[in-house]
């Protein structure tokens, strides 16, 4: 008896174990897929060109400071700058907010105004104060601060309007008891060459007042481009 029960459960085993592996050769043969001997096409995902933080693309000033500033308004600039007060002051011993006082930044040593708190890699690019705002860091910053230093806590986009960007230069030189000289035009490189390399000359000057369209968020070290709610500084 005990012979007869063994034999009957092991055929059920075994005649469970024919099924399960019947119905998965089925399956294969009814489900199976070939890869086609040519693909009909190929999907190639773009790579991001070299730049700055996030892969984003290293900004062109085509045309010199010293050419745009030949033809800049000062007064067009004043207007321009009303859009950065929220986050700045211009005026002489002003208060920092969440970007530095841009009182006399032409030419002002990077990342050295008392009292603001300056991210590290605004104070590695300033070289202890050894880079100062020239007319050509301030051109390359505001046309795309994220081009020229990776790691700015700056979100502001940039300011590709070379006119509405040279106004704003041009107004910033004015807030000085003594405005810097401006740059010869004839001195410039021909309209059209390309900025400067990241990490060479064509770096961003931290402090700096950006002129971008309303809504842009505030930069690090420089003036919003909207009275939007700006993002705090590092």
């Amino acid at each position: 008896m005990e012979s007869s029960a063994f034999n009957k459960y092991a055929m059920a085993f075994l005649a469970t174990v024919f099924v399960v592996m019947s119905a998965g050769i089925l399956s294969d043969a009814l489900f199976d897929t070939h890869a086609p001997e040519k693909p009909g096409f190929i999907i190639q995902a773009a790579e991001p060109e070299a730049g700055g933080a996030g892969g984003e693309a290293a900004p062109v000033a085509a045309v010199p400071i010293a050419t745009l500033l030949a033809s800049a308004d000062a007064t067009r600039g004043e207007a321009v700058f009303k859009r950065c007060q929220a986050c700045h002051t211009g005026e002489k011993d002003g208060a920092n907010k969440v970007g530095p006082n841009l009182w006399d930044i032409v030419d002002r040593p990077i990342a050295t105004h008392p009292g603001f708190a300056y991210s590290g890699p605004m104070k590695d690019f300033s070289k202890g104060g050894q880079e100062k705002w020239t007319y050509d860091h301030l051109n390359h910053f505001l046309t795309s601060p994220k081009g020229y230093i990776k790691g700015t806590a700056m979100g502001f986009a940039g300011d590709k309007k070379d006119n509405e960007r040279a106004d704003l230069i041009a107004y910033l030189r004015t807030l000085s008891d003594n405005p810097k000289p401006l740059p010869a035009a004839d001195a410039a490189a021909p309209a059209g060459d390309a900025a400067a390399p990241a990490g060479d000359a064509a770096k961003p000057a931290e402090g700096a007042a950006p002129a971008a369209p309303a809504g842009g968020t505030p930069a690090e070290g420089a003036a919003p481009a909207a009275p939007a709610q700006p993002a705090p500084a590092n």
